[in-house]
């Protein structure tokens, strides 16, 4: 198979009555997935989308979100996915990056589409889904009620682009990753083996849609037919009785939401025994909470490392001991090996591989990754050296070849000539008791170029003043490391894929 519409076909036609699709009460197989995916495919042609033009969706999750995708895959449309979290002036100007041809858009934003109609005179029609629908845009399911069940006259072909998927914008705009189609095929069968997925695997998805992980998990369970769960939203109770009434498998969390799953009061009645995998990604999780999850629901907790751009690195679930030996217990603070399509290298500034144990830049080989950036030559020259992809992350190997992130090379803080990473000073402030969680930046100071200031985020009924965790701090790094400044605050900003974001940490110490 060369495109995800090949492997769309190939399970409606040897797994057709398997489900495929299960979100907001809708359940649809492998044949119903494929046929609606053909008919949308065409309705969207009829109002002038050819292959490989852009149609954007601005949607929360739903079943159209996933029949949008894989009519994308089918036909070579490149499907843009909206964050909707973002600002009308953001959501204004990604669109007029992408220039799509189609929007789809869900009813709640049509005030928003509205306000922006005037602004985009290359898109040719509005289709929205559910609720309401305004004079000047066409129900989805008449679209694709006016499809043909054969499809569009055209098929996607291995070197067409797939879906459009924009960074998370941590450190600046976002830039829209373009991945093609026999990319995304390497991505579902390299990242099936990552999550050890086989053909009864049924995964919960509740991160939003426009975000890669959710559409990558996706593909990662039509590599073996299985199915995925779609959760409108993250719910913490609602996930746990939907674990135990779909027999999930598989599901993907960040540390708030694992956070927020194990204080559920629902979490214990509710009958978790289906799981075999929870992958933590997208930022790191506290060995503290780590080790409550594994004393709670089992061993069971792998963790990955990848990006917008490409895939990277696993920790299977038998190698995460939070309570194994010393060595053990260090490497869960890792992200694992690269998988078997993935060449590593941690580079140093003259482009050369750091001895054991030296940070440098984390480089990545391999079929997974994306094929350029939508719109900007200038920054995929930048990422792209002779097929690595430069990942802006800053880590070092062990001798055993496990690789440990430190922190973003551009969040790297300089304090009087000396490199500080954040992620030991942030290990070293989550080690103070009551804290859940902490963040560091670099901000301004005249003798020393840049100190480290802290944001905490303490448990429920938990306290920490700030002399006491530089203090604590002092005992277990070294004094140039420790955290100047601290602050406490009721939560920490994040980006779509649960990263924190630095970029508002720092408007917020400017502001102060």
């Amino acid at each position: 198979m060369r495109t995800i519409g090949e492997l769309l076909e190939r399970n409606a036609r040897f797994y057709p009555h398997k489900e495929a699709l299960v979100c907001g009460g809708r359940r649809l197989t492998w044949r119903g997935l494929a046929d609606r995916a053909r008919r949308l495919a065409d309705g969207l042609h009829k109002l002038g989308l050819g292959r490989q033009d852009r149609v954007a969706i601005l949607a929360m999750n739903c079943p159209e979100y996933m029949e949008l995708l894989s009519a994308g895959d089918w036909a070579g449309y490149i499907v843009t996915t909206v964050n909707f979290r973002l600002a009308p002036p953001e959501i204004e100007w990604l669109l007029g990056d992408a220039t799509p041809r189609v929007l789809v858009f869900e009813a709640q934003y049509t005030e928003l589409v509205n306000a922006l109609r005037g602004k985009f005179p290359g898109i040719v029609a509005y289709v929205c889904i559910g609720g309401e629908v305004p004079s000047w845009a066409q129900p989805f399911e008449t679209v694709a009620a006016n499809g043909s069940a054969e499809g569009p006259p055209f098929r996607s072909q291995p070197e067409d682009y797939g879906a459009l998927v924009y960074t998370s914008g941590t450190t600046g705009r976002p830039k829209g990753a373009l991945r093609s189609q026999w990319r995304w095929v390497a991505t579902a069968e390299g990242g099936a083996y990552s999550s050890e997925f086989s053909s009864d695997t049924r995964v919960l998805l509740a991160t939003p849609a426009f975000h890669v992980g959710v559409i990558g998990y996706a593909l990662q369970a039509a590599w073996h037919a299985g199915t995925v769960v779609l959760h409108r939203g993250f719910d913490a109770d609602a996930i746990l009785a939907a674990i135990e009434s779909e027999r999930i498998t598989f599901t993907f969390v960040v540390s708030a939401m694992l956070q927020a799953l194990l204080d559920s009061p629902a979490i214990a009645d509710a009958d978790l025994s289906s799981m075999r995998n929870i992958v933590t990604a997208a930022a790191p999780v506290p060995v503290p909470l780590l080790k409550r999850a594994v004393a709670r629901l089992g061993p069971i907790f792998s963790i990955q490392y990848g990006a917008t751009e490409t895939g990277a690195t696993v920790m299977f679930a038998h190698e995460v001991k939070p309570e194994g030996t010393e060595v053990d217990i260090r490497r869960t603070a890792s992200v694992g090996h690269p998988g078997p399509r993935t060449r590593l290298r941690v580079v140093d500034d003259q482009g050369g591989d750091c001895p054991v144990g030296v940070p440098g830049e984390v480089w990545t080989h391999t079929d997974q990754r994306f094929d350029a950036y939508w719109n900007n030559t200038a920054a995929t020259l930048d990422a792209l050296r002779d097929g690595w992809y430069r990942t802006g992350d800053v880590g070092y190997l062990d001798e055993d070849g496990y690789l440990f992130l430190v922190d973003r090379k551009k969040d790297m803080i300089i304090s009087g000539g000396e490199n500080i990473y954040s992620r030991e000073v942030e290990d070293a402030v989550q080690a103070f008791p009551g804290v859940a969680e902490a963040a560091v930046i670099g901000v301004p100071d005249a003798k020393w170029g840049e100190v480290v200031k802290a944001y905490v985020v303490c448990v429920p009924g938990a306290a920490a003043q700030p002399e006491d965790v530089i203090a604590h701090c002092k005992r277990l790094i070294a004094g140039y490391k420790c955290p100047k400044q601290v602050e406490v605050v009721a939560a920490l900003p994040r980006v779509a894929s649960g990263k924190v974001n630095k970029v508002a940490l720092r408007e917020l110490s400017r502001s102060a």
